[in-house]
């Protein structure tokens, strides 16, 4: 095997979706090394992440007995494998978030990781291709018989992904060239044709690694089997299996589902990669139906910061309007995989609406997965947290945020994510740049600098001659906004794109200001966790009341006035520097446990307690006599920060004062 490794130092930052010359685009991602986060918000982020997780990630692994496994299956070691079948994928996402940290930041420790593992990784790889250490092992030369449950093609799928970002963000063909040989095997092995196995892995990811290997090496072959795979879904493979077919995203053929179902992981995996089949084939059913999906799923199935999947029984979304506050699960790993899926739409369509559910998705639901220090997790990441939370299974957040897990598909996938941001934040057109997520960052021909999340003010500073159609995305969060440019200030429509197409001279500058005005949120009367309750966002951001900047009064028994003002305070001191909210409240002095919680509404006093328990004596200025209350203020922070000073309590959804 003839490998090729990069030795200058220059950044060469992430494309981790890099579509053909053919492919069927609206938008393009720049070119690997043209977007860079140079400040800020993310660069504290992603500074972090590749000092502290990623390199501190290989000892993890070590420990874990990820690479043990490697070891036996190569016949280094002798033993039995460890932990969960799918041990593979956690070093192969390791992998990805080790070579786009290299393209982020060059550093020979990096190559060093990276040659050390890629070379492990082609020991243990069968003569035929076929490579999963852990069924090498326990399968005594085995193979695909019980694919609903073994992960053998999503571990194929990681591998492919990691192989393509080593080889785009460092030169390395190592891995590439192991992933080549294994998709090789599995052309041989699956889809039509005669003697090939007519089976789909339990966890769709194969799919888009297939795709993006395609795209690196031009084998169409990879393509074919990709679009196989997503067609065969819904036909009753897996339930003659012995599969559930709703947990497996298989009751229904991609291109007839309406909706998003079962596991959330692997249904919006399985999405994203019918889309990346649709913009490679031009599939315009498949692209039409997966956008359907998309809009159902925001539409009943995502809680208010994005996050997907309701119910911890099965990892899974439940039915529509079914969003539980304090049992909610929404997954660290199924935010990152809808942000997967909204870019490849993003890409597809150049709507919009995709780069909003990406903000949403990328400041709430998949940062709260990640300590501010970068290296504790949350693999569920519910709205609520009572007070005196049971510590229970390993992964609840009443452990508060954690190193590792048994089942450690969050960690490395975080870290993939932080190392490979840059390449998510813009896009491009024939003569244009389109600005989706704002960042102080180097893309293509301009400049950003920027307060943002905090703060809505946003520089952008055009760096060469000539004309341009630079493309500014306009929040929908945002309800009035200024864009002044060269030739005057224009007041843009929310959830727009504005394009200014004009002959540009360097240094030329736009200002834009968003509207960050904090507002209370309602949830439709069908979600029925938070009905009677407000949510408090500012920005992009979804607010929460935690204990820790509280005093006087339990966040349990908090209640919020519904139109008084909300106002704002610089901390920056405080978790990394945030705005918080002081929001008008009420809240009893002491708690007192009833002997029975539940009151008539009904009869002597009961219209006092049930309807009127929350109201103060606006007269006296004190709480009312039967219910002993006082007039409070409630400090909110970022929902992301919740969780940095212990394991507290917490909500989102703030029930309304009477």
């Amino acid at each position: 095997m003839t490998t090729t490794l990069a030795t200058d130092s220059r950044a060469h930052t992430a494309t981790p979706v890099l579509p053909t010359a053919d492919a069927h685009l609206t938008l393009r991602p720049l070119p690997t090394g043209d977007a860079r986060i140079t400040g800020g918000f993310w660069a504290l982020r992603q500074e972090r992440n590749g000092r502290d997780a990623i390199r501190g990630g290989y000892a993890l692994l070590e420990a874990a007995g990820n690479f043990r496994n490697l070891r036996i299956a190569a016949g280094l070691e002798e033993g039995d494998a460890t932990g969960p079948i799918f041990m593979d994928s956690d070093v192969t996402k390791w992998l990805e978030a080790v070579a786009w940290e290299y393209g982020r930041a060059p550093s020979e420790d990096l190559l060093d990781l990276q040659r050390e593992v890629t070379a492990l990784y082609a020991q243990a790889q069968a003569d035929d291709g076929y490579l999963d250490s852990v069924q090498q092992i326990r399968g005594k030369g085995e193979r695909y018989t019980d694919l609903k449950w073994s992960h053998e093609m999503y571990c194929a799928g990681h591998l492919y992904q990691a192989a393509v970002a080593q080889h785009r963000a460092t030169g390395d063909t190592g891995l590439l060239d192991i992933a080549v040989k294994n998709a090789d095997h599995l052309v041989r092995t699956f889809g039509d044709g005669p003697g090939k196995k007519t089976d789909v892995d339990g966890h769709p990811v194969v799919e888009m690694g297939l795709v993006e290997l395609y795209r690196e090496t031009g084998n169409r072959d990879y393509l074919d089997l990709a679009h196989w795979f997503v067609d065969a879904r819904g036909h009753g493979i897996i339930e003659r299996a012995g599969g559930e077919p709703t947990y497996f995203s298989d009751r229904v053929p991609s291109r007839q589902a309406t909706t998003v179902e079962g596991h959330a992981v692997r249904a919006v995996y399985l999405a994203a990669g019918a889309v990346d089949v649709a913009i490679e084939t031009g599939d315009t059913e498949l692209l039409a139906a997966s956008e359907g999906q998309f809009a159902d799923m925001l539409a009943t199935k995502a809680f208010i910061t994005g996050g997907l999947g309701a119910r911890w029984d099965w990892e899974a979304f439940g039915d529509p309007y079914e969003l539980p506050t304090d049992r909610g699960y929404a997954e660290t790993c199924a935010a990152i995989g809808g942000i997967q899926w909204a870019w490849r739409l993003l890409l597809a369509t150049g709507k919009p609406e995709y780069a909003d559910a990406i903000e949403r998705l990328l400041y709430n639901a998949f940062l709260a997965g990640v300590s501010l220090a970068g290296t504790e997790y949350f693999y569920v990441n519910p709205l609520q947290q009572r007070d005196h939370a049971h510590q229970d299974e390993n992964r609840s957040p009443a452990h508060g945020r954690r190193g590792w897990f048994d089942c450690a598909c969050c960690p490395p996938n975080i870290m993939r994510t932080f190392a490979s941001l840059d390449g998510y934040l813009a896009t491009a057109t024939d003569g244009g740049l389109q600005l989706h997520q704002y960042a102080t960052a180097s893309l293509g021909r301009v400049d950003v600098e920027t307060g943002y999340p905090h703060d809505g003010h946003v520089r952008v500073t055009v760096t060469e001659d000539g004309p341009l159609a630079l493309g500014l995305r306009i929040p929908a969060w945002s309800d009035t906004t200024t864009v002044t440019g060269p030739d005057g200030t224009d007041s843009p429509a929310p959830g727009t794109l504005h394009v200014i197409d004009r002959e540009w001279t360097a240094g030329e500058t736009v200002e834009l200001v968003f509207d960050t005005t904090p507002h209370r949120y309602v949830a439709d009367t069908r979600i029925d966790a938070a009905r009677g309750q407000v949510a408090i966002e500012r920005g992009p951001l979804v607010y929460a009341v935690e204990q820790a900047d509280q005093q006087g009064f339990t966040v349990d028994d908090l209640t919020v006035d519904a139109d008084a003002t909300i106002t704002e305070d610089r901390q920056d001191g405080l978790l990394d520097g945030i705005v918080t909210l002081r929001v008008p409240g009420r809240a009893p002095a002491e708690h007192v446990q009833a002997a029975w919680p539940y009151r008539r509404l009904d009869g002597p006093g009961g219209a006092d307690h049930a309807l009127d328990a929350t109201s103060v004596d606006d007269a006296a200025g004190s709480a009312g006599p039967a219910t002993g209350l006082q007039a409070v203020t409630a400090t909110a922070v970022p929902y992301y920060a919740w969780a940095n000073r212990g394991a507290a309590p917490m909500r989102v959804w703030l029930p309304l004062a009477r």
